[in-house]
């Protein structure tokens, strides 16, 4: 299986080629640019130092930008589980959209059928676990927010990429702002602490303010209707059948 892609690509790279077992992890970007003309532009000049391996555009174009073999700047200061940034252990896919800072909005069904085509063969390719197709706000929750709330993970998850509840949608209602005990609030950020998420706290954070970051982004990936910082039952319920899954 090959995937057609247009090649454009960037100067911005690690000239050493890494390992293919490396390769563990596909982290999900939006591009939170206005225009698609400034993304490829951004992408592929060498004074902005970033770049990512794909990019896929509003008419579900896929651009080749890195090859695989090589490190792409697209994570930043990032932390999963027991990795810390992630360049050096993942494949970065830049998919095209404003962004939250200009009128973020649905992702292309054009654009999600390439994503599930990209995704397939990269998972096939280098033997990546569908656990560890990964937003940016998840390895990097104090920093990033994309994809964001509109990105379709539970889609991706039906397709066996990325994790997903199987909780009915009765009963994440039934228990939405139900208030919990601190003690089930500390069990429900040791759960994100198992699932993935990263417990140091950055230098420039005091602890509240980064569990109120990893809080967001869990609720931007698994409680989209509702992101309020809040631990409530029906979060606390997610992370157990999440943990459950990851295991």
């Amino acid at each position: 299986m090959t995937i057609k892609t247009t090649l454009n690509y960037s100067p911005s790279f690690n000239f050493n080629k890494r390992n293919i077992k490396k390769i563990k992890f596909i982290i999900l970007h939006y591009t939170g640019m206005k225009k698609e003309s400034d993304v490829i532009n951004r992408l592929t000049k060498i004074q902005s130092e970033v770049s990512s391996h794909y990019l896929i555009k509003n008419n579900g174009e896929i651009v080749t930008l890195v090859p695989d073999l090589y490190i792409a700047w697209h994570a930043g200061k990032s932390s999963w589980k027991n990795y810390n940034s992630l360049n050096k252990n993942s494949i970065g896919i830049e998919i095209s959209n404003p962004g939250h800072q200009y009128g973020y909005k649905k992702f292309s069904k054009k654009q999600i059928s390439s994503l599930l085509k990209l995704s397939k063969y990269l998972i096939r390719k280098y033997k990546i676990d569908s656990k560890n197709i990964l937003g940016h706000s998840d390895i990097s929750p104090d920093r990033k927010k994309d994809p964001g709330e509109k990105f379709p993970w539970k889609h991706l998850a039906k397709n066996k990429i990325s994790l997903w509840h199987t909780l009915s949608s009765k009963i994440l209602k039934k228990n939405r702002m139900i208030k919990i005990d601190n003690i089930s609030k500390k069990y429900f950020l040791n759960n994100l602490f198992k699932i993935g998420y990263s417990k140091k706290i950055p230098k420039n954070l005091i602890k509240e303010e980064y569990l109120s970051f990893i809080i967001n982004a869990f609720q931007r990936r698994y409680r989209q209707e509702l992101i309020n910082t809040k631990i409530d039952k029906e979060c606390l319920l997610i992370s157990e059948n999440l943990l459950k899954k990851s295991h």
